[in-house]
């Protein structure tokens, strides 16, 4: 019987990672064919506004279009591979279980994309505002290139974009009794000194630009222990909590 067991669960694995690749290759195809027009808005966005993009080797050109391919296809698939985990856990929950845990998919997807968002049009354009003037300041050539562009791009935008996910995180350790209203007031104070070094890494050494990065982080945070304790106290009161 057990061995049964494994075969069913390794043959739902090799089901759900098949939709998954397959999800993938076919958005790989559609970046290919999209990188072009994707890069050309970004160039026109005001965070690339007074930026050449220059190419300092044959393949830097190549490197970006690929790049901005994976970028597109990872994005489109990161919906479908959360759905294909809840769909494989899905036979081990109860009917309430597997409906309360089904938003995190849609939810999760919506924070990274509002993280990615908040890094690429707030934050982005103050480091490159920032590093320009300091370029400028010791009097150096502003010459670009294309890699160290997006390089410097996805090391600000991709670490917010799984910050924001901090919500989603906090309430599934809420739901499975690992985290309680007590353990979150105490872990405050931690958070609070963790998200504001985590902001001042990722931000303009200034002050202000500091606090526009780490205030929203820091209310993130709060936001996302309001939703924890709510839930927390919900399932103590619900008579399967006790």
């Amino acid at each position: 019987m057990e061995q049964i067991d494994w075969v069913y669960h390794l043959t739902e694995v090799r089901k759900r990672l098949l939709i998954v690749l397959g999800w993938f290759s076919a958005a790989m195809c559609a970046g290919l064919f999209l990188a072009p027009r994707l890069l050309a808005i970004l160039k026109s966005q005001p965070a690339a506004e007074g930026v050449e993009w220059n190419v300092f080797s044959f393949t830097d050109g190549l490197m970006i279009y690929m790049k901005c391919a994976l970028l597109f296809a990872v994005l489109l698939t990161l919906p479908i591979l959360l759905y294909q985990l809840w769909a494989f856990v899905r036979p081990g929950l109860t009917e309430a279980e597997a409906k309360a845990a089904l938003p995190f998919v849609p939810v999760s997807f919506a924070l990274f994309l509002a993280g990615a968002s908040f890094g690429y049009f707030v934050v982005f354009p103050m480091m490159l505002r920032f590093m320009k003037a300091m370029n400028r300041t010791i009097g150096a050539v502003e010459t670009y290139g294309i890699d160290r562009y997006f390089s410097f791009l996805f090391s600000v935008v991709f670490p917010l974009a799984v910050a924001f996910e901090l919500p989603v995180v906090l309430l599934f350790l809420a739901k499975i009794g690992l985290l309680t209203p007590e353990r979150l007031k105490t872990a405050r104070k931690y958070a609070y000194v963790g998200l504001t070094i985590v902001g001042a890494c990722i931000s303009p050494p200034d002050l202000m630009s500091h606090l526009s990065v780490t205030i929203p982080l820091i209310g993130l945070f709060e936001i996302s222990v309001l939703v924890a304790g709510r839930q927390w106290r919900v399932m103590r009161q619900s008579p399967s909590g006790g």
